[in-house]
């Protein structure tokens, strides 16, 4: 218990250093090309300089028809000044939600990451039960805090795994479906007993749970996974 405790700190101190390195790793790029896309973008003023050399430059342009040109071109000037000052808010903007969506992936990434790790120490430690009870009147069977409504033939089907457990036997499908038909296991197939655990593990309803706690020994049989000292029946 305590090695998977453990394991878990340490799955989810490398989670956070993984996320906190992500993070900036991702805003020091995007501020390297919001930098960058800032500094070659040309100055506002930049159309506006070039209009004002015209008409120093140019003192006898004095026409009507040179002096609303050079008018046009003034205007033309503050338009492209206005046009560029909001180029540059749109992808200020562009930059902060691209580097959220960034950092919203790589947290949502390392998380799937961690908790692959943490299925994969349940899937080798088993389940923890701290206490399983089964009762018969209820027809129900309680894991921990949780309670489990069950039918009347997956009752009979864990009930007989439980006891098994307790007696530190191991039950292929033929047993199963033996004891609870009363028959000779011999007499009976294995698919029918695989059948009965089916139909335990669609009870339980929980796959995480199922998979984990009635457990499948290959070229054995079924067993329930948990200390069978933890095992009431009423």
């Amino acid at each position: 218990m305590r090695e998977t405790s453990t394991s878990a700190i340490e799955a989810r101190r490398s989670g956070s250093r993984i996320v906190a390195l992500g993070i900036a790793a991702i805003v020091m790029v995007l501020g390297v090309v919001s930098a960058f896309l800032v500094f070659t973008l040309p100055d506002a003023n930049a159309f506006n300089t070039r209009v004002e050399r015209i008409f120093v430059e140019n003192d006898n342009l004095t026409s009507e028809a040179e002096i609303k040109l050079l008018e046009i071109l003034a205007q033309s000037g503050t338009a492209f000044s206005d046009t560029l000052a909001s180029y540059r808010v749109v992808i200020f903007i562009l930059l902060v939600f691209a580097t959220a969506m960034m950092i919203a992936a790589l947290v949502f990434l390392v998380g799937l990451v961690v908790l692959n790790r943490r299925m994969a120490q349940i899937e080798r430690s088993g389940i923890q039960v701290s206490e399983l009870m089964i009762s018969r009147e209820e027809r129900t069977v309680y894991i921990n805090t949780m309670g489990f409504k069950l039918t009347e033939a997956a009752m009979e089907t864990l009930s007989i795994l439980a006891e098994a457990r307790m007696d530190d036997d191991v039950l292929t499908g033929a047993e199963i479906e033996g004891i609870i038909s009363g028959r000779d296991a011999s007499d009976c197939e294995e698919a029918a007993g695989a059948t009965r655990i089916k139909r335990l593990r669609d009870a339980l309803g929980n796959q995480l749970v199922s998979e984990l706690l009635v457990k499948t020994i290959a070229r054995r049989g079924y067993v329930l996974a948990i200390d069978k000292t933890v095992i009431k029946m009423v």
